[in-house]
């Protein structure tokens, strides 16, 4: 991957608290994600970055700290106003998070037909083609239990994409996945953003996905960034706690 073309920042987090209990998960944690870049979060399981990602879309709120998206501060908003914010977004579930009571077309028709006036036809016109995107065509009236596992995190893309939004938020997108059925869920993330581009932010502990996908490598450990970088930088990186992470990892090496 290389890196976009403009510095604009698309989501700026500045110095977020959150507590679970008397455990501080995010500790003053300051990030900014930049227009149309691929933003990869590492980090140790537990460390907190699904929590940090369920703060980008308004899922949780922090006890201090802002968090702008596109210069909208998400945290003071109510209801309404955050699901008015959260039609920018698009986010793939670690687990996929499919209806396994609607068909595949009942799945990724679910927001246009919830919450957009576009008509059957035109519903019908998109669904097909963000199946088509995601490598799909032809699996409408499957349900969820008849897929494979790589299929229904290619389902979760399609529906995470169906309302052309500007930011996908990818949480542990390549988890469970057999090599080459990961690697076809990276090829996705890398065409998802060339065709639409998107901003993207994964969260992952699969450093040969990492490396593929990302612009950037954001490193998480107790409750903070603590180290950023291309992934080249990161893999070049001296930091004791990077080092630590590559090595009981096995990452495998990168090449630009």
């Amino acid at each position: 991957m290389t890196e976009p073309a403009n510095d604009r920042t698309t989501i700026d987090i500045q110095g977020i608290v959150k507590h679970f209990g008397s455990q501080r998960v995010l500790d003053h944690l300051s990030l900014t994600v930049r227009e149309a870049e691929t933003l990869v979060i590492i980090g140790c399981s537990g460390c907190g970055k699904s929590v940090l990602l369920k703060h980008m879309i308004g899922i949780l709120k922090p006890e201090s700290g802002r968090v702008l998206v596109n210069g909208t501060d998400i945290v003071p908003l109510n209801d309404r106003q955050l699901l008015q914010i959260c039609t920018q977004f698009g986010m793939v579930f670690q687990g996929a998070a499919l209806f396994d009571s609607l068909d595949v077309w009942e799945n990724v028709a679910f927001s246009l037909t919830e919450h957009s006036r576009m008509s059957f036809k035109e519903i019908d016109e998109r669904v097909k083609d963000c199946l088509d995107l995601v490598g799909l065509s032809g699996v409408e009236r499957k349900r969820p239990a008849e897929l494979s596992g790589g299929m229904r995190k290619r389902v979760g893309v399609a529906r995470a994409i169906a309302h052309k939004p500007k930011i996908i938020l990818y949480d542990e997108p390549t988890t469970g996945l057999d090599p080459v059925m990961a690697d076809t869920i990276n090829d996705l993330v890398i065409r998802t953003r060339e065709r639409m581009a998107v901003t993207s932010v994964a969260v992952t502990h699969d450093l040969h996905s990492a490396y593929r996908i990302a612009d950037r490598i954001a490193m998480m450990a107790n409750g903070k960034i603590t180290t950023i970088g291309t992934p080249s930088q990161i893999q070049q990186s001296q930091d004791p706690g990077v080092r630590r992470f590559l090595d009981t990892s096995g990452a495998p090496s990168f090449t630009d």
